[in-house]
Order: structure tokens, then sequence, then C-alpha cells
């Protein structure tokens, strides 16, 4: 039998018992419109399903948010894309936080150097830069690892160009490195949540996601 999850939650989908970490909650708004409810702040009775996408999709196709909720609902027909806007701009908001606290370094120059002297927690490409320049500085977070100066860290392209430069209030930015601390590892959560919910594995030991 499947131990219970300390301070977890129901999934409405599987019926297990997730760590709240792994869930996103729902409630209905007042005029019925489903709101996924990310800071798990909104008052009235929620609904939670695991952040993968396939699970939302799959709770939308049964029909399981009005059962859970006990009430007619709408806005399901465009709600897996919305909690993904919702994922992206919460990654930007804590991209942006982490530039003013100093815990984020763009330029291949600097990124190239925090990856490869293990300052870095994580690196950050965009979705949309051009695959020689991540295999190459991917190459600099493999060299780190292997020289023991850094720890397996992960690497992520879930970000455009233009979303990374408009966060980070610089111009055509494509590489960043996220160092340590409590905004540069909030931004990493925030990055893994919308990595997670994708599907997409970040790159770890050396490993690369595939090329967008």
């Amino acid at each position: 039998m499947e131990e219970a999850v300390m301070n977890g939650r129901m999934c409405i989908v599987s019926r297990r018992s997730l760590e709240a970490d792994l869930l996103v909650r729902f409630v209905a708004a007042p005029d019925g419109r489903l709101v996924p409810d990310l800071k798990r702040r909104l008052p009235g009775r929620g609904a939670h399903v695991e952040a993968r996408r396939e699970v939302v999709e799959l709770a939308v196709k049964r029909r399981i948010f009005s059962r859970a909720l006990k009430q007619d609902v709408s806005g399901l027909e465009t709600l897996a894309d919305d909690l993904d806007a919702l994922l992206v701009r919460s990654a930007l908001g804590s991209l942006g936080l982490a530039r003013k606290a100093g815990q984020v370094v763009t330029g291949s120059a600097k990124v190239d150097a925090a990856l490869r002297t293990g300052k870095a927690a994580a690196s950050l490409h965009a979705s949309d830069a051009a695959p020689d320049g991540v295999r190459k500085l991917d190459g600099a977070r493999h060299a780190g690892e292997v020289s023991g100066r850094a720890r397996p860290t992960p690497m992520f392209r879930l970000l455009g160009a233009d979303e990374m430069s408009l966060a980070l209030g610089g111009e055509n930015v494509v590489h960043a490195a996220i160092l340590p601390g409590s905004a540069g590892m909030a931004l990493v959560k925030r990055l893994e949540a919308l990595s997670a919910y994708r599907g997409e594995k970040a790159g770890r030991d050396g490993e690369s996601p595939p090329d967008s």
C-alpha cells in the first residue's frame, strides 16, 4: 500500500497523494471560470491536479473538475495553455528578481566562466538560441563537472530570447547563468516547475535537452 505523503494533497485524476509542489490547485472564480491558483491563496473549494500538462488535459477530457468542485465550470478549452502561460510569467518574474539580486549573469564569456568554475547553480539558454552557442556553453558546463570544480547543474531551454531580454533588461539575451542565493534558487524552482509541466527534462550530468 502506498504511503501517504506528509502534508500532501490528492490529485483528482490519479487519486494519489502528492507533495504540494508537484500539484496545482484550481478554483472556480465567481463567474464560474476555472483558474489555476499557483500560490494556493485563493478562497473557496480547491481541486488539486498533478502539475503536468498531460494530466491537466486528462482532467478536462474526463470532466473531473466539475465533480471535484461540485459546480459547473468554464474556461476548460484553454486551461492547459493558460496554465503554461502562468508558469512562464512566474519564471520570468523570478528571472527579473534574480537579476536585481545579482544572481544572474549574462553574456557567453561570463556564463562560460561561471559554469567552468562551479559558480553557477544552473544555466539558461533561449529556446531560439543558436545550437552551436548552446553546445559550446554546455561543453563548459560539462568541463566544470569533469574537473571537479562544479557540481552537476540543470540546463534549461524554456524561454524565448525576447522574453529573457525583457526580463533581464538587456538586448538580445540568449545565454545566462543562475547563481546560488535565495532569488537564484527560487528561479531554478520556477524553471523546474515549467520544465516538469511541459514534460521536458532539464539537462544534467553533461546531458543536454534536445534542440528546439
